[in-house]
């Protein structure tokens, strides 16, 4: 057992508009780490004189790491604290990106990116920790919609940004800029806020064990997972192949493939938007249209793949697709990270974790069997992961129907 004695910094009540606008300033410091460099991957791998495939494990390293720091970082911010695990992380984090900038040797990249993934997963999981801490009720859930949406602001602007640094400085300036942002946000951390965390558990591991499996075998919780790793997916599927297939098959410039994640990204925010909209609708029932339409639209592409292949069909396509995914991944990581107020740590952690390791392992391996070759492939890519989505659904669908079938208690 480890108790902690010595009171943390807590948030000053002043200071508490700017410490929640910084909490939400960091929960898209995932998708920055991930996507800025994006337009970089072919000018990274004919540099350093290694493959796609070593260049795009790099996105895979960190997505693995990522998800197994947020598989323990939970109980460990539930026992000690969200604040100052964030402000070591950050500081970890910075020199890691100015190790990246400052080497060509791959494997060294791999390290510091599996320190990336360590660290940006304690202060993700710390930052969602932070609203269900401070919030409840009605105004907890509003901001939970939110989550998905404030990420996408990565997805959105990385590669956007990504893209101009790489043309005008090399892919070195994109992890200089993460360093850097890292650092910024530091100061206004040890500036405008604190601790968040009122009621610290004591750290028990057989205690901690009980609650994960307890999460776990909750089949709900467990499947609404399996669905954000499936949704996510389809974003770093084309993450992973599409700036190959813009800038070698397509024959454009790093620019235009920094534009085209841009506009990708605004798809995933747009399903956000919409499903934050329809959060009162029934959960089951327009989740299943969803995916639904994520079917029809993927094999209307494959088809009209025969008729016409170029930049804008493919942008289409993958836009509709990756709207389906956001929505996808606003409502059932809405439901997953309320599903258990009293371990929110763990709960987020969980939920994030599992999803990350299950993207990382499921991208990486549809990337190997359908390469980053041209349009069809990726097409064949969305096809397999919304397959996965279907039979996922049947099986909640399955769930539903017994749990409603099952008699009810009566008391007297």
């Amino acid at each position: 057992m480890i108790t902690i004695t010595s009171k943390p910094k807590a948030i000053k009540e002043q200071h508490q508009g700017i410490a929640t606008l910084l909490a939400f300033a960091l929960l898209p410091l995932s998708g920055f780490a991930t996507d800025i460099y994006i337009p970089s991957l072919p000018t990274m791998a004919g540099e350093m004189n290694v493959s796609s495939i070593q260049v795009q494990l790099t996105l895979s390293i960190f997505l693995i790491s990522y998800g197994v720091s947020q598989l323990f970082i939970g109980s460990v911010l539930d026992s000690f604290g969200r604040y100052k695990i964030s402000l070591i992380s950050l500081v970890i984090f910075a020199l890691a990106s100015f190790t990246i900038a400052t080497t060509h040797n791959i494997y060294l990249i791999y390290l510091m990116r599996i320190i990336h993934g360590l660290t940006v997963g304690a202060i993700i999981v710390a930052k969602r920790a932070y609203f269900v801490d401070v919030f409840s009720g009605d105004k907890l859930k509003h901001y939970l919609s939110l989550f998905s949406i404030i990420w996408s602001t990565g997805p959105i602007v990385a590669p956007f940004i990504g893209g101009y640094l790489q043309a005008a400085f090399g892919w070195e300036s994109n992890f200089y800029f993460l360093g850097g942002f890292a650092l910024v946000l530091l100061m206004l951390e040890l500036i405008y806020s604190g601790e968040s965390l009122v009621h610290f558990t004591e750290f028990r591991f057989r205690n901690i064990l009980n609650i994960y499996t307890t999460m776990v075998k909750t089949a709900s919780f467990s499947l609404g997972i399996v669905m954000l790793g499936l949704a996510y997916c389809m974003v770093m599927i084309y993450n992973m192949t599409g700036p190959f297939i813009i800038e070698h098959h397509l024959q454009l410039s790093p620019i235009i493939a920094g534009y085209s994640s841009l506009f990708l990204g605004f798809a995933w925010m747009v399903g956000g938007f919409i499903g934050k909209a329809t959060i009162n609708k029934p959960f089951f029932r327009r989740l299943a249209v969803n995916v639904g339409l994520q079917v029809a639209f993927v094999t209307v592409m494959i088809i009209s793949l025969n008729f016409v292949s170029n930049l804008y069909s493919m942008l289409f396509f993958a836009f509709i697709i990756h709207v389906g995914a956001g929505y996808t991944f606003n409502n059932y990581f809405t439901f997953c990270l309320g599903k258990f107020p009293k371990n929110a740590g763990i709960a987020g952690g969980l939920t994030g974790g599992i999803t990350y390791v299950i993207v990382s392992f499921l991208s990486y391996g549809i990337v190997n069997v359908v390469p980053a070759k041209d349009e069809t492939n990726l097409s064949y890519s969305y096809l397999i992961l919304i397959a996965l989505s279907v039979v996922i659904m049947l099986i909640i669908s399955n769930i539903n129907k017994k749990a409603a079938n099952q008699p009810v208690a009566q008391t007297t």
